[in-house]
């Protein structure tokens, strides 16, 4: 039987190799090729219009196959991949129904040669923010959880269907240090180390806003005074902790005060690398404006993922993903109807 060490690698190399028949598999045999990775129990949970999909078929043909119908040369850029085990529970209690999850980030290159859901093509190079995470058992994998950036994407093609960003848009890059790949066994008491430090900043700091000083969530404990925080579609990328608490953090929290994480699907680590995904990741009540949409003092779900890197006892990049269509929706505003519109008056 394998240790943990040797499982960890194992998955990685299952979740790597599925990532490489998806890319390089004709479109008329890539489900017969994903098969051995993934079949009709797996789970896959995706950005809003995508949602929820089941199995293999719905995957495929749901998923995979419209996205390269639409960048036929797509090209998979990945720039960080690491594995590890985690229940993600807030409780402490982190060897209770532990599991095994890989994950990895990057940009999807290609050319927007078709329409893609009703976002037009512009026939020139795009770069799609992709982030996923999979569980695997005995080999297969059994739950996903992917987003791509749409409001990225849009903006790529022209079309604004938030209003501007604070922090700067385009850039999600490959951590600095350029050592984001984890294929090789990693040092366990070290990674260990750092999914104990994620779990204090995740669940003690991020939790304990009191909903007016913003000292109280202790945010300088934790992030580097020069973090990079590669913010999503409608956010921007933030250059030091206080473009961060100006450009995000103090918006989002005028319009979220009482936002809190939640138990997340997995919170995993290794290396100085860590990670998580979250559906729903944070549950707050709509009590202030956010991005031109009045309080709704709606209850919302909010979608998203997570790394970060961390150098000693400070985190110095983070790149984030939020299902931004999804959580507009919950304020009755549907950003793809947004682009339509968009699209009709051009």
């Amino acid at each position: 039987m394998l240790d943990k060490l040797e499982l960890n690698q194992c998955n990685k190399n299952t979740v790597w190799d599925f990532w490489r028949c998806l890319d390089t598999c004709n479109s008329s045999d890539v489900l017969n090729k994903v098969k051995p990775y993934i079949d009709e129990t797996t789970q896959t949970f995706g950005p809003d219009p995508i949602n929820e999909l089941q199995g293999a078929n719905q995957y495929i043909e749901g998923f995979w196959q419209p996205l390269k119908h639409s960048f036929p040369d797509l090209s998979r850029e990945t720039f960080i991949f690491f594995g590890g085990v985690s229940n993600g529970r807030k409780d402490g209690d982190i060897n209770k129904d532990g599991a095994y999850w890989v994950t990895g980030t990057g940009n999807l290159v290609g050319t927007f040669a078709r329409d893609y859901l009703g976002i037009p093509a512009s026939g020139k190079q795009v770069s799609i923010r992709w982030g996923e995470f999979c569980r695997v058992e005995d080999n297969k994998i059994t739950h996903i959880y992917y987003l791509l950036d749409y409001i990225d994407l849009m903006q790529q093609a022209g079309f604004d269907v938030l209003p501007p960003s604070h922090g700067k848009d385009g850039m999600y890059l490959a951590p600095k240090a350029q050592d984001g790949i984890l294929r090789d066994q990693m040092d366990p008491d070290y990674s260990a180390y750092t999914l104990d430090h994620m779990r204090k900043f995740i669940y003690e700091g991020l939790n304990s806003y009191d909903e007016s000083a913003l000292e109280s969530m202790g945010m300088a404990d934790f992030f580097h005074p020069d973090v990079t925080w590669y913010g999503p579609g409608g956010i921007g990328a933030c250059y030091g902790l206080k473009e961060f608490e100006d450009y995000h953090q103090k918006i989002w929290l005028h319009a979220f005060p009482d936002r809190e994480v939640q138990d997340l699907n997995a919170l995993i680590a290794e290396g100085r690398y860590s990670g998580g995904p979250g559906w729903a990741g944070v549950i707050a009540i709509h009590t202030g404006e956010y991005k031109g949409v009045n309080a709704t003092n709606n209850r919302v779900e909010i979608n998203g993922l997570d790394w970060w890197r961390r150098e000693g006892e400070q985190l110095v990049e983070n790149w984030v993903f939020v299902d931004m269509v999804h959580l507009f929706r919950q304020f009755n505003v549907d950003l793809f109807e947004r682009l339509k519109q968009q699209v009709s008056a051009k």
